[in-house]
């Protein structure tokens, strides 16, 4: 019997079709690093996916994406203003400072999100030699909490940005599932929206200059894209890459994978899947006495207060995170792969265990 487990969609395996293109792939030997057709084509189909010039590039993990993305809007001088909680922040071991040098500045929100409000108050400081210069703005989209940035949020957030001269970088680890969400609400809205559309609605159509393409949460067995929407910043970004240790030799079996992920919208398909999944998980446990659902789940995550007495046995059966042990909430994961058996037996025990 499969085992899955909601404590995070990185656990999750490969989708079948991301191996079948691997072992798809010619057995001739191509040039390395990227100077392939295979790695030309994926550029291609990412800017195609965009529709606007952008410059691409491939890293091999998430870390390695928003570090050397980073380490171009921002020198050692700087600092990126981000939530307390964002994965550069909280989950990265201290690589974007220790390897871009630059500062991060965080701000608490408990919805995960950045707004102009709370970006201002870094920017009085600047021009004091003293303390690092905001630089840029870095929001996940979706958030740590699973809350999703709205194309109007992130244009507002975007726009004051801009003004005041920083740049704004998106870490897009679950980018797919954003996307998914916003094209379903605007579907149950009445509204024409295609998946390209609504790709672009929640990343570069608000007004985004850097963008780390997540994928491997979402299928892939390993490799995140970084695209640049402004191409005049990608100008550092290969050396930036290379120092960072994240230039992947044999390209084209990364690339390989980003080009199988956005035919026939296998991108869409499994984000809905994980997003669909998590709905109906967070619908059943709201209605289970003595059990919260904390935040909106409005992609593939489910942030739940559990009573403490409970949680233990559920973590043995399923292993999940607690997000606050202090609120005895723990965060569900629900990934691209999950069933709807394994949805309906947490649902039992907790039931159980609860009542």
């Amino acid at each position: 019997m499969i085992r899955q487990r909601f404590a995070s969609d990185n656990a999750s395996p490969a989708h079948p079709a991301i191996l079948q293109a691997l072992q798809e792939l010619p057995a001739d030997h191509e040039l390395s690093y990227g100077d392939d057709p295979v790695t030309r084509a994926a550029e291609e189909a990412i800017t195609a996916l965009f529709d606007r010039p952008c410059e691409v590039y491939f890293a091999y993990n998430g870390t390695g994406a928003n570090v050397s993305a980073l380490r171009c809007v921002a020198r050692p001088w700087d600092a990126v203003i981000c939530n307390e909680m964002a994965h550069i922040n909280e989950d990265e071991g201290g690589a974007p400072e220790a390897i871009g040098g630059f500062k991060l500045l965080g701000t608490h929100r408990k919805d995960g999100k950045l707004s102009p409000a709370d970006v201002e108050p870094f920017l009085a400081r600047r021009g004091f030699e003293h303390t690092n210069q905001p630089a840029a703005v870095s929001v996940t989209q979706v958030t740590e909490v699973g809350t999703l940035y709205t194309p109007a949020e992130l244009r507002e957030l975007t726009d004051f940005a801009h003004s005041e001269g920083l740049r704004v970088h998106v870490d897009g680890a679950r980018v797919a599932n954003a996307a998914a969400a916003w094209y379903e609400r605007r579907r149950a809205a009445g509204e024409p929206m295609t998946p390209e559309a609504a790709m672009r609605a929640v990343t570069s159509d608000a007004g985004i200059d850097v963008l780390s393409f997540g994928a491997t949460k979402n299928g892939l067995l390993f490799g995140e894209a970084v695209v640049f929407f402004q191409p005049e910043l990608a100008a550092p970004y290969r050396y930036a890459r290379k120092q960072t240790t994240k230039l992947h030799s044999k390209m084209r079996y990364l690339s390989a994978q980003f080009l199988r992920y956005l035919s026939d919208d296998l991108w869409l398909d499994n984000a809905r899947a994980a997003n669909s999944g998590a709905a109906r998980l967070s619908a059943a446990l709201e209605a289970i006495p003595g059990v919260t659902v904390a935040l909106p789940t409005e992609a593939n995550g489910v942030f739940v207060e559990i009573p403490p007495e409970a949680v233990d046995a559920l973590q043995r059966e399923f292993d999940f995170y607690l997000w606050d042990r202090t609120r005895s909430m723990a965060r569900l994961m629900v990934s691209w792969d999950t069933t709807a058996l394994t949805i309906d037996a947490f649902i039992r025990r907790c039931t159980e265990l609860c009542s």
